[in-house]
């Protein structure tokens, strides 16, 4: 069939203006792109996003954000430094960063002290944090630190044979008190003995398991404080018994013994005195918490039928514990004649209670009104030594009771360290399929590798 020139010229036209068409189209959008931006993170774990602590803690920061990163003119590091910042800028539009070549302002970096690797200066409302490495965590938590314009104390109680906040023994709690500092969270230590009042600028009073009982005149001193709605965290060992008055006016009873948990040898831990807790009621201090925590010895609470305090359990035994014929109902406090007591038990709580008028103790809340007064009573003081503190979540659920107590509640949730990629989810399908390569294909591969070699080199 022939087509006329009439026809053919009508084809050529209509091509070309599809072809016009299709050309304005791809220009309009390559002019939107760089007006407009849009971005998915199709990763499994969100590793291209912001994680949600980072994400409340921006949202907590109504001033503007100043980045200077003092870097050489590195593309490939300014790349990955500004990606960084990209995501931070996504729920902060006031975030802003400038890269300097130190060696454009030879007098800036000596008074910064700036090595050949490079810095970025962090600031906000005028304060400011160097940092030497930049990722999410880093970020994140000097943009923590910068939040807290205002030291916040802790005191605790000494001459007893307590924990020292600042000490370097593997019972001591000298780690915690470098993570508290780190937050301007600052510990101050007092003896009522020598010096017979707590502070008026401190937040909160922690008393960690004396080793000798407290003097008469020391006892009625911290009832007063807490009579005046000072917060406290109380922590105690299995057969201390040093701080039973001080239970016994807030409610509470601590049980003989130890509780035993035969659980924790499904974690490699041999040491049934060892307590795991990961499963948390609601509460703010746990909202959203959901990292095992290590208990070495823990002594059993239980609250009395009268109280002043809205009480919530804190910290339980598991209704379930394993031994070697199988799995038992709950764990077991042995007390001091032998007998078993079931559990679940609980092992930590949580006390509040509104007050009408403001303490005399430096609570931070404002003159008039009413105010929550907030106490933790935990039936173990190990769990945030030095030699422990380090173990899956201890460290996270210090910082939560401790923001929680100095009435910090936008910090809770935020975790010491913001990791990305930590965890591996595979499907039941996926494992079993890893499980039958590795332990039945790989080495039938293997064996019918060397089987046929064996037998080629037979024949020859």
């Amino acid at each position: 069939m022939k087509i006329s020139p009439h026809k053919h010229q009508q084809i050529r036209l209509k091509n070309g203006l599809i072809t016009l068409v299709l050309l304005c189209l791809l220009g309009t959008l390559a002019w939107l792109s760089t007006r407009y931006s849009a971005e998915t993170d199709v990763t499994g774990n969100s590793s291209n996003s912001l994680s949600q602590a980072s994400q409340k803690l921006l949202g907590s920061l109504p001033d503007k954000i100043q980045l200077t990163a003092y870097i050489k003119k590195d593309p490939s590091l300014r790349s990955q430094i500004a990606q960084l910042v990209a995501r931070y800028k996504r729920h902060k539009a006031d975030l802003a960063l400038t890269f300097i070549d130190p060696d454009s302002q030879p007098e800036k970096t000596r008074e910064l002290n700036i090595d050949a690797a490079g810095v970025i200066i962090v600031e906000y409302q005028g304060r400011s944090e160097k940092l030497n490495f930049i990722d999410e965590s880093s970020l994140t938590n000097a943009l923590l630190q910068l939040a807290n314009a205002d030291e916040r104390w802790v005191t605790f109680l000494t001459g007893h044979g307590e924990r020292a906040p600042d000490g370097i023994a593997n019972f001591d709690l000298g780690q915690f008190g470098k993570e508290l500092d780190r937050r301007k969270i600052k510990a101050q230590t007092i003896n009522l003995a020598t010096l017979p009042a707590i502070p008026d600028n401190s937040a909160l009073l922690a008393i960690t398991a004396p080793a000798v009982p407290l003097l008469a005149g020391e006892i009625e001193l911290i009832k007063r404080y807490i009579r005046q709605g000072g917060n406290l965290l109380l922590l105690t060992d299995p057969g201390n018994r040093h701080l039973d008055a001080l239970q016994q006016s807030l409610g509470l009873h601590q049980l003989p013994g130890t509780i035993v948990d035969n659980s924790s040898k499904l974690y490699g831990i041999n040491d049934p005195s060892f307590v795991l807790a990961s499963d948390y009621p609601p509460h703010p201090i746990t909202q959203g918490f959901q990292t095992i925590t290590v208990y070495p010895v823990a002594a059993a609470l239980e609250i009395g039928e009268e109280t002043d305090f809205k009480t919530v359990a804190l910290l339980k035994s598991a209704m379930q514990s394993w031994t070697e014929t199988g799995p038992i109902a709950g764990k077991i406090v042995f007390d001091a004649d032998g007998d078993e007591k079931q559990g679940p038990l609980t092992f930590a709580y949580a006390l509040t209670r509104d007050l009408d008028k403001n303490p005399s103790t430096g609570s931070g809340q404002a003159q008039g009104g009413t105010f929550e007064q907030r106490i933790v009573v935990i039936g173990d003081g190990d769990f945030l030594s030095n030699s422990y503190i380090g173990n899956v979540g201890n460290l996270d659920m210090g910082l939560r009771m401790i923001n929680w107590l100095i009435h910090d509640d936008r910090f809770i949730d935020i975790p010491a360290k913001i990791a990305t990629d930590k965890s591996l989810q595979l499907s039941q399908i996926s494992v079993a399929v890893i499980g039958f390569g590795f332990l039945v294909v790989i080495p039938l591969l293997l064996m019918g590798t060397g089987f046929y070699i064996w037998r080629k080199r037979k024949q020859r």
